[in-house]
């Protein structure tokens, strides 16, 4: 195998990144139901504070003539050329936090290479722990939360958040394989499949970006401003709901699958992280406690 760390190319205030941050990943490819990944980049990139620390080669990791560069024919000239990018960035969360990003295109070539790469940023930096999101098409309907899959060595993720944990057999994401040679090695590592309807699979779809960043959030901490996202994904449903109103085989089909969801949620409630061992929801006053430690520690953070 030659060398993995000449897929990348570091960038020169690359050695100023601190080490111990969290590594957030996404990558477009073969699945990307209603989006959720590449808004999320696009919604991390764009909206938070971000230094750019790597970038891969396309020309060894990129089939262009299945994803062509996109040009711009300005009347009589070729004004600009848009090819795919694959990168790590430094990027600080609503409130400062810092962590990795690694978007762009999932390679087409040399998986295992980019993977031993990837191991290798990892390790470089000493990474605290590795969240990576993806997304299919699932017989769910929209009216219900978008649920998800966790995989990886989080059991904690896994107890509250999975909602489905079946046993088969599917095509693999390149970051599959990294999360099995970083948890082989026994690096916290979660990946979180997002269950998208699958009639709007080839939409974008902003609540599955949502939920994108609140499983980050759970498995991280970090903080992101989704107000926007939020606001979006609420125009977004109104819109299908209307257009299901408006369709009998339509509204048969959502009420179906409410039936199917609910009935199966039944049978498989997960545990509520605001609820305690004894299944009782805290108080007001020992939220309020738990809150003021919690900014107590980042004050004593940001001070040290």
């Amino acid at each position: 195998m030659h060398d993995p760390a000449g897929l990348y190319d570091l960038a020169p205030d690359s050695d100023a990144v601190p080490e111990g941050l969290p590594l957030v990943a996404g990558l477009t490819g073969f699945a990307d139901a209603g989006s959720a990944v590449s808004q999320l980049a696009e919604f991390l990139l764009t909206t938070l504070e971000s230094t750019l620390v790597a970038t891969f080669d396309a020309d060894e990791l990129l089939d262009y003539r299945a994803r062509r560069p996109v040009f711009t024919f300005d009347q009589d000239h070729i004004s600009q050329v848009e090819a795919s990018t694959l990168s790590l960035h430094l990027v600080r969360d609503d409130v400062g936090q810092s962590f990795l990003l690694l978007s762009g295109f999932e390679p087409d070539f040399q998986w295992q290479r980019f993977t031993t790469a990837v191991v290798q940023l990892v390790e470089r930096y000493r990474v605290s722990t590795t969240t990576w999101v993806h997304s299919i098409p699932m017989p769910v309907p929209h009216t219900r939360p978008i649920g998800v899959t966790v995989s990886g060595n989080r059991a904690d993720l896994i107890e509250t958040m999975s909602v489905w944990r079946p046993v088969t057999q599917a095509p693999a994401n390149a970051l599959h394989l990294v999360e099995k040679r970083l948890g082989d090695s026994g690096h916290p590592t979660a990946g979180f499949v997002l269950l998208v309807p699958h009639y709007l699979a080839d939409t974008e779809f902003p609540d599955a970006a949502v939920t994108a960043l609140s499983s980050i959030s759970a498995a991280t901490g970090l903080i992101f401003p989704t107000d926007r996202l939020r606001a979006e994904g609420r125009d977004f449903v109104a819109k299908v709901d209307e257009q299901v109103h408006g369709n009998h085989e339509l509204s048969r089909l959502v009420s179906t699958l409410e039936e199917r969801h609910d009935t199966y949620m039944e049978g498989n409630p997960l545990p509520s992280p605001l609820t305690d061992q004894d299944g009782q929801v805290p108080s007001a006053d020992a939220l309020a406690a738990e809150l003021e430690r919690f900014l107590a520690t980042r004050r004593a953070d940001d001070e040290s």
